[in-house]
């Protein structure tokens, strides 16, 4: 495992990069600010490896320009209706940054703050993070801990948690862009979503609170198919930004929690799949639909529509306002704990 220095920040903090590593060759780059994996290489063959997430060589660019690329989203990742929620009987207002709404947290969300790094090795990095109290209008300070993993062969095992001084909710989540071939735009990767049912939303993309089937619809992912849904007289391909109801059917046991298969993704180009198992009750998958970056990427690429995937296992969104959602409560003496792996298997 290195460590070096990543860039400054405009006040003066020095930001560190730790490059981690497995035997079989994979390879991870974390950075500090918004605990960021600014990079991830996975062997796909002899002497071959495959970038397969979207990052960016500066600083600059992840402050405010990255579009969440890599972080960790929190206090709450995802939409809040109307920035407030109800906890212990009075309304809680926080920063509103997406209209009327509250997105990843507020406008100095997990992903634009400083985390540093506690414990580093070879093939692990650990970085912590204080967000105090009325942190974005969310109560009780917050002591939160993430830490990134490679297991042999090629996976990335992510562990987030967290503690409070006094009641107050959270729901955390990586948000790396994945594109397992490099290709410009990567809807035509085949993905399957283990989920039954997902949570409808509207036109500002907040659950209405219906949990419906997918059958039928453009959400049937039970079976793998392109991502890349052109429904009947359309031009342009369906956009995806919605959260699954994971059905946690397939299961595994790690560290004593319980992992169920979410997703597989599988590129039409180089055969090389990416399974994700997690602990949460949801999972949102964006497809970067319509997305652009203004700053060039990974050796100078320009990502455009559909460059990248994002698979973000988490709560529910807006469940502080949904009762019959799963709870995002997080209590002083309790401990939050999501445990996600991300699995590349070369064809």
């Amino acid at each position: 495992m290195s460590l070096k220095p990543f860039g400054t920040l405009d006040d003066g903090r020095e930001v560190q990069e730790a490059l981690i590593r497995s035997s079989a060759g994979a390879e991870a780059r974390i950075i500090e600010l918004g605990a960021v994996l600014r990079d991830l290489l996975v062997p796909i063959g002899a002497d071959r490896k495959q970038r397969v997430v979207l990052g960016f060589p500066t600083l600059q660019t992840y402050q405010g320009h990255s579009h969440h690329a890599g972080a960790i989203a929190g206090r709450y990742a995802n939409r809040i209706a109307g920035g407030r929620f109800p906890l212990d009987g009075r309304m809680v207002q926080l920063v509103r940054n997406e209209g009327a709404n509250s997105l990843h947290g507020g406008s100095m969300g997990f992903d634009r703050l400083l985390w540093r790094i506690l414990r580093h090795d070879a093939s692990s990095a650990t970085l912590a993070l204080e967000s105090p109290d009325g942190d974005q209008g969310y109560p009780g300070t917050l002591y939160a801990l993430c830490r990134y993993e490679l297991i042999e062969p090629a996976t990335l095992a992510l562990d987030l948690s967290a503690m409070s001084d006094a009641p107050t909710i959270v729901n955390l989540a990586q948000h790396s862009y994945f594109n397992l071939d490099g290709s410009e735009d990567m809807r035509d990767s085949a993905m399957m979503v283990a989920a039954d049912f997902y949570t409808p939303v509207d036109r500002a993309l907040i659950p209405t609170g219906e949990i419906a089937s997918v059958a039928d619809t453009a959400y049937d992912f039970r079976a793998p198919r392109p991502i890349r849904y052109l429904p009947k007289g359309a031009t342009t391909p369906f956009g995806y930004d919605v959260n699954f109801v994971l059905r946690r059917h397939r299961i595994e046991m790690a560290h004593g929690l319980t992992l169920a298969h979410a997703a597989s993704v599988t590129s039409p180009r180089n055969g090389l799949s990416l399974e994700v198992w997690t602990t949460e009750p949801g999972l949102q998958v964006y497809d970067c639909h319509n997305m652009t970056f203004a700053a060039p990427g990974h050796d100078g690429r320009r990502y455009g529509e559909g460059a990248g995937l994002a698979l973000e296992a988490q709560f529910f969104p807006d469940s502080p306002n949904r009762p019959h959602f799963q709870s995002a409560v997080l209590r002083p003496g309790e401990v939050y704990h999501q445990r996600t792996e991300y699995r590349f298997i070369a064809a």
